[in-house]
């Protein structure tokens, strides 16, 4: 594989993208497993892609040799917008104080079609999105049957720290964290495993 670059995308050209990442997203799920784990339709991602580019703060991060080989994107959330990536319980007491500051960085997508270079790619991508933003935690939403990515998010460190059901879906999702940076557990008001008590699942 050639030399992947990584790039921040602004708002507008990541709408004049649309289509190409609508494309990367389709060739992230081609697998020849045939119990792999079957992701939403390409329309439904394209709705969120859209919903997402919309929100304040949006940023994303885009990996290129010759063309487009992948991208990872989100938003920041504060305390009183958790609802928005589908939160809808108490926080707990560190995950409140770091967004309150806009220290939290919801990441919504990573996506890298298959191949051998394919986790290193992603972890660079979703590395560099949070770099970038200079915030103290990344958090993320899996669906509970994608055993693929929720493996390979906690072998870079993500901390699966419970599970929900959203409202208006009966997909089971784990809720995964980041800190970044220094370990977030040692900086005053920071989080500590006791955070995770009150957190559902």
């Amino acid at each position: 594989m050639e030399a992947v670059r990584l790039r921040r995308v602004n708002r507008e050209l990541a709408q004049g993208l649309s289509g190409k990442l609508t494309d990367l997203y389709v060739d992230s799920r081609k697998t020849s497993r045939p119990d792999a784990y079957c992701r939403p339709s390409r329309r439904h991602f394209l709705n969120r892609l859209t919903a997402d580019i919309r929100r304040p703060g949006f940023a994303m991060v885009i990996a290129e040799t010759d063309g487009l080989v992948g991208c990872a994107f989100g938003f920041p959330v504060r305390s009183d917008s958790f609802w928005s990536i589908g939160f809808d319980w108490a926080l707990p007491r560190g995950i409140e104080q770091l967004a309150a500051t806009g220290g939290v960085f919801a990441i919504t997508a990573v996506l890298v079609p298959p191949h051998p270079q394919d986790a290193y790619v992603a972890r660079r991508l979703q590395e560099r999105l949070l770099a970038d933003r200079q915030v103290s935690l990344g958090v993320t939403l899996v669906d509970r049957a994608d055993h693929p990515t929720l493996t390979a998010l906690r072998s870079w460190g993500w901390l699966d720290v419970g599970e929900f059901r959203q409202p208006a879906s009966a997909t089971l999702l784990r809720v995964l964290v980041l800190p970044v940076g220094e370990p977030t557990s040692l900086k005053p008001g920071g989080l500590a495993h006791d955070d995770w008590r009150q957190w559902p699942g």
